[in-house]
């Protein structure tokens, strides 16, 4: 089976456990998710099966939704509720406006520091491993883009916040500075993903649902196919003799393959985005996914990335 699951993660599990979980009741051998959700979190998992496994990349690269609940007046050194307290403060004296002003800050492109607690290697080991063995190292910040930030519930010492970004971006890290900003400390109590790329909280199932499912065989009808990674990319469907040339690897000339067109067949409308430009999907006559391909413009050729038949 290739294609995507949209699993439901509950609490207190982990990423590659909710895999090994997928793989004992599919009977599937290649499975893999698309991006750490933290074990404390709930939410979208997408778990991808057989060659859905080859679109990962491009998966991760997808803009993701949180819905994190911060704590203010305690701040922890795993940047959540679980860590232990490495700081106090009063937030009774900070207001809604000023928590706002705060998180304006933290829109657009910005720099975080990945917690100590997180998968990030250093040195070919996890910072979680060098963490739990009582041992802090420097960590370099990295680039992070948020393209949405809001206030959702104001209850202090408990506030909501909703937040659209991309890949890399850790709501912990950013639960943890609002509160160094605010001078009172801050954690993140619970999180929550409801959508990454075209996954939605609403369509998951969890792994209970899955379970009874592949008791029953009829599973196979949650699994999404490989190409709805891809849908905001510019699609042409190309003839034979460029198939089985796409098929052994070799780079081909497509006609206004800017706008998706070969042979007098309409396009998918391209949609801007980080890959749109230079990457497009390519389908057979018979309107199987065929692959994805990669614009070379010093050679004006589109050249295969991946091929999936």
């Amino acid at each position: 089976m290739d294609g995507i699951l949209n699993i439901s993660k509950p609490q207190g599990k982990t990423s590659f456990s909710a895999v090994v979980t997928v793989r004992r009741l599919t009977g599937e051998r290649r499975v893999g998710h698309a991006g750490t959700l933290d074990p404390e979190a709930t939410g979208v998992l997408p778990i991808c099966l057989g060659q859905g496994t080859r679109v990962t990349e491009f998966l991760m690269d997808t803009t993701k939704v949180y819905r994190g609940q911060i704590e203010l007046g305690r701040a922890t050194d795993t940047y959540d509720a679980s860590g232990q307290t490495t700081q106090r403060g009063d937030p009774s004296g900070i207001s809604q406006e000023q928590f706002k002003s705060a998180l304006a800050s933290f829109r657009g492109l910005t720099q975080q520091i990945p917690p100590m607690y997180s998968a990030v290697k250093h040195q070919g080991k996890r910072l979680y491993e060098l963490a739990r063995a009582g041992i802090q190292v420097e960590r370099k910040s990295r680039p992070a883009k948020i393209d949405r930030l809001e206030l959702i519930d104001w209850r202090p010492p408990l506030v909501t916040i909703e937040v659209v970004c991309g890949k890399g971006t850790y709501i912990r890290s950013l639960a943890h500075d609002l509160g160094q900003i605010l001078g009172c400390g801050a954690n993140l109590k619970s999180l929550a993903r409801l959508r990454h790329g075209p996954f939605d909280i609403k369509d998951a199932i969890s792994l209970t649902q899955l379970e009874n499912a592949c008791r029953r065989n009829y599973w196979h009808h949650y699994v999404y196919p490989i190409d709805i990674v891809l849908l905001d990319w510019a699609a042409i469907i190309v003839s034979d003799a460029r198939e089985q040339l796409i098929r052994n690897g070799n780079p081909v000339v497509l006609k206004g393959a800017v706008t998706g067109r070969e042979n007098g067949y309409p396009p998918t409308p391209q949609v801007a985005g980080s890959n749109s430009k230079d990457h497009c999907r390519a389908y057979t006559l018979d309107g199987l996914f065929l692959g994805v391909l990669r614009f070379n413009p010093k050679r004006g050729q589109w050249q295969p990335k991946k091929v999936f038949l």
